[in-house]
C-alpha cells in the first residue's frame, strides 16, 4: 500500500530502483564507450575524445558527457541494439499507479534523453505513457537537499507530497532533509549501504 499522504509524485532514480545496475554499467557504459570516437569524428569533434573517455573512465556525471552517451544510446535504441531493461514489477506498478492518479516522475544522472529512451524501448514496451515528469542534474546535485526543493516545485508540489525511491542511503537523506518520503530500493546486485532510517523494499509491490 502506498503511504498515506503520497499523492502529488512518486520519484524514481533509475539505476538499482527501476533497472538493475548491471544493464548500466556492463551494458549501456560499454556501448557508448566503444562508439564514442566514431561518433563524435561524424561531427567533426574527434579531438574532444580523449576528454570524453577520460570522465569515463571516473564515472563522471558531467552533463556534458552525459548528454553524448543519451545521443549515442538513442541510435542504439531505435536500432534495436539496446532494450532498456527493466525489473518485472516495474511495469505492473506503474500502471498501478497511474490507474489510481499518481504521477510518475524519474530523476537521474543519467540524461532527461537517455531516460526517456530507457522506458520508450523497455523490455515491457512503451512506459512513457505512464511517465510525468523527468529530471537529471540540470536540478542539481542528487545528494544536495536543494535539488529536491527544485523538483518539488517544479511539480508544483508540497515535499511532504512526494515519495523518492532510491537505491543510495545518501540521495535518501538529501530528499528527507527537503522534506519527501524516502523509501530504500534493494535490488539484486544493488551495493550495501550505511546505517540508515528510511523504509526498505526489495519490489515497488512494497509501496
Amino acid at each position: 500500500m502506498l503511504r498515506s499522504g503520497v499523492r502529488a509524485l512518486i520519484l524514481l532514480d533509475i539505476e538499482g530502483t527501476t533497472t538493475p545496475i548491471s544493464f548500466v554499467t556492463e551494458t549501456l557504459f560499454p556501448y557508448a564507450r566503444a562508439r564514442l570516437e566514431a561518433f563524435l569524428a561524424r561531427e567533426e569533434r574527434g579531438g574532444e575524445a580523449a576528454g570524453f573517455l577520460a570522465e569515463m573512465d571516473r564515472d563522471s556525471k558531467s552533463p556534458a558527457l552525459k548528454e553524448l552517451q543519451g545521443r549515442i544510446w538513442i541510435d542504439g535504441y531505435a536500432s534495436g541494439d539496446l532494450v532498456g531493461a527493466v525489473f518485472d514489477d516495474v511495469p505492473r506498478a506503474f500502471a498501478a499507479w497511474h490507474a489510481d492518479g499518481r504521477r510518475i516522475g524519474i530523476y537521474s544522472s543519467g540524461s532527461v534523453l537517455a531516460q526517456k529512451c530507457l522506458f520508450r524501448y523497455s523490455s515491457a514496451g512503451d512506459l512513457t505513457r505512464f511517465i510525468a515528469a523527468y529530471f537529471d542534474t540540470a536540478v542539481g546535485p542528487k545528494q544536495d537537499p536543494a535539488s529536491y526543493t527544485r523538483i518539488a516545485g517544479a511539480a508544483g508540489a508540497d515535499p511532504g507530497s512526494i515519495l523518492f525511491v532510491s537505491d543510495v542511503v545518501r540521495e535518501l537523506d538529501a530528499a528527507r532533509t527537503a522534506g519527501m518520503r524516502t523509501v530504500l530500493s534493494q535490488r539484486p546486485g544493488n551495493p550495501p549501504q550505511p546505517a540508515h532510517s528510511h523504509r526498505i523494499i526489495q519490489t515497488f509491490d512494497e509501496i
